[in-house]
Formats: C-alpha cells, structure tokens, sequence
C-alpha cells in the first residue's frame, strides 16, 4: 500500500470558517445567509461559489436573496417556514385560549356546585324546596357545562390535527433542507450532524465506520462532455452507491463529487466489503448516451475508510477517512484503502469564497 509522505492537515471546524468570513466580508449573520455561505464553503455547486465570490465585500441583503432564491428556490427562501411558524403559533394560541375557557367554564361549574351545597345545608328554607331548586341548578349547571365541554373537545381534536398537519409542513422543509437537490441523498449539513452524532455513545463508536468516496477524474468529465452531462453521471452515481447499501444506512453528497457513507453496527472488515461492493458496482455501471451513442466511461470511484474508534472526534475521523482517500488517488485510483498509522497528506481544500 502506498501512501503520500509529507505532514498532515487538520480540517477546519466549517461553522467557525464560514461565521468569520461572513464577518470578514460584512455579511450579516442572518441563517440564510449563512446557509448560502456554507453551500459554497463545501463547494456543492461551482457556479453559485462563483457568484458569490463575484460580490466580494460589497455583497448587499437583496443580492444575497436573489442568489438564494435562484439556487434554493424550494428550501432558501424563509417565506414557507416563517409561514409555518406563524400558523403554528397561532394554533397554539388559539388553543390556550379553549382550554382557559375550559378552565373558567369549570371555576363557574364549581361555584354552582358550592351554591348548591350551601342551599342544602342551610336550614332557613323547607326540604322539599332546597332539593328541589339544587336539582334545577345543578341539571341546567352540568349540562351547560357538557355541551360546552364536548363543544371545546372537538375543537381541541380540530387544532391537535391541524398543528399536525403544521408539524409535518415543518419536517419536510427540515428533509428539503438536508437533502442534495441533485443526487437526492442527503447533503452536507445533513451529514455533518450524522458524523457529531457518532460520538455521543461509546458503544456506537466502536462499531461505526466513516467511507468517503470521490469519483476518478470527474473534471475531465465537465470539461470534455459539459456540466450538464457530469450532473447526470453525478445523479446516477449517487444511485448506484444507494442501491449497494442497506436501507438503514446513511449516504450523503458532501461536495462536487464527493460522497460518504456512514456505517453503524459494522466491523471493519465489513466497512471494507461495503467500499469495495460500491467501487465495483461502479465500474461496472455503464455510462453511454443512448440517443448519440457516446460513451462517458468508465467512471470509478476511490475510497478512503476509518473505523471511528481509530479517531478521536468527528474532526479526527473525516480527517483520517479524507488521507486514506488521498492514498487510494495516489496509489492509482480506483481502489478501497483502510487508514493506517502513519498515513500522511500533503495538501488541503481550499474555500473559493473566501481566500486571504
């Protein structure tokens, strides 16, 4: 196995870089602002990297909108959760408002209930007619408060259906947000809280596997058939990767050709099974125009696998996953390697948006 000597990287902490070119730049730290500059910072889509780095400094809030509306027409804009919410919380006020009647309905019910109790112990008025007027009071009383009981049940069953509904408007906007509009896996952001969640159990560590894959020689692709051909072979990657996991396990794009695959309950042996299922999957996928008859291919993948339990944090674990992939490109491409102690990098990703 051969591996690149020359000293290692750290990744950078994306939020902290992304919040301090922002400050950097004077962009305001609203969330879809940093939603556009994180999209840009794991270099997803090339052309909205360069729009943005087009504005520089002098970026103006209606510029930043316009580019979020163009790129993130169906998650960007904050009209539909600002709609939500909005409804949301008129929901629950319309709510609290029932069950605050419910409340005084029930206070007045009791007082009814104490007058009562007081006519039938007082002793200034004749048997007959104590019970007699109790009975009036207490009948008109409970039924009042029945009809207006079941009344106020069936509108609390009406908004507890109606804030369902809202729930699920809220979900889907959180499932468009953490998923790649092109590949419809899930995204980086979405990944990036897959990776934190590793750490927060031992157990899950250390049966938990980090894949990252990258696709050989995809800009040759984009520069000799055009980017409208790389995002085809891009989506269909991302099919092929999907279709040789297991449904339960996590897949995301992570960037440009990027991809990687989280295993849980996996030992490291089956890790390496899986990259090598998915590389040879690959290559043997073929990739030919039907109507013109060019052929793409063949496109192949390189993989780069560390066991969580071999890293330190979330960090440590993409950093090492990302020099294992490194050494699979160096030693030719079109390979599966485990990362190994020792294993070195020798030069990092780089952020268009915001370069010193």
């Amino acid at each position: 196995m051969q591996t690149a000597a020359s000293h290692k990287i750290q990744i950078p902490d994306i939020s902290a870089h992304v919040t301090h070119a922002m400050r950097i730049m004077g962009i305001s730290p609203i969330p879809r602002n940093y939603e556009l500059y994180y999209e840009a910072y794991i270099g997803s889509n090339p052309k909205l990297s360069k729009e943005l780095a087009a504005l520089g400094s002098k970026a103006t809030q209606e510029e930043l909108d316009a580019i979020g509306a163009q790129y993130f027409s169906n998650f960007h804009h904050p009209a539909g959760v600002d709609r939500a919410h909005t409804h949301l919380a008129s929901e629950l006020l319309s709510l609290l408002t029932l069950l605050k009647e419910e409340q005084t309905a029930l206070e007045s019910y009791n007082r009814v209930l104490d007058e009562a109790y007081s006519n039938i112990t007082s002793k200034s008025s004749a048997s007959a007619e104590i019970l007699r007027h109790a009975v009036t009071i207490l009948t008109n009383a409970t039924a009042d408060t029945m009809s207006r009981g079941k009344e106020r049940v069936e509108n609390v069953e009406l908004k507890t259906f109606e804030m369902e509904i809202i729930r699920q408007e809220l979900e889907e906007y959180k499932r468009i947000a953490n998923t790649d509009s092109l590949t419809r896996l899930a995204n980086r952001r979405a990944f990036d809280e897959k990776l934190a969640a590793i750490y927060n159990s031992e157990n899950t560590k250390a049966y938990t596997g980090l894949l990252v894959v990258d696709i050989d020689h995809f800009k040759k692709v984009n520069d000799n058939y055009g980017h409208p051909v790389g995002d085809k072979i891009l989506a269909t990657v991302g099919t092929v990767i999907r279709a040789n996991l297991r449904r339960d396990v996590f897949v995301a794009r992570t960037g440009g050709e990027e991809f990687a695959v989280i295993l849980t309950d996996s030992t490291v042996e089956e890790c390496l099974q899986v990259g090598e299922r998915i590389r040879t999957a690959l290559a043997n996928t073929p990739f030919k125009n039907s109507k013109t008859g060019v052929n793409y291919g063949p496109i192949t993948l390189s993989v780069g696998i560390c066991p969580a339990q071999s890293a330190e944090d979330p960090v440590d674990l993409y950093n090492k996953a990302d020099i294992a992939l490194y050494c699979a490109k160096n030693a030719g491409r079109n390979r599966t390697i485990l990362f190994e102690d020792g294993m070195k990098k020798d030069t990092g990703k780089s952020w268009l948006i915001y370069r010193k």
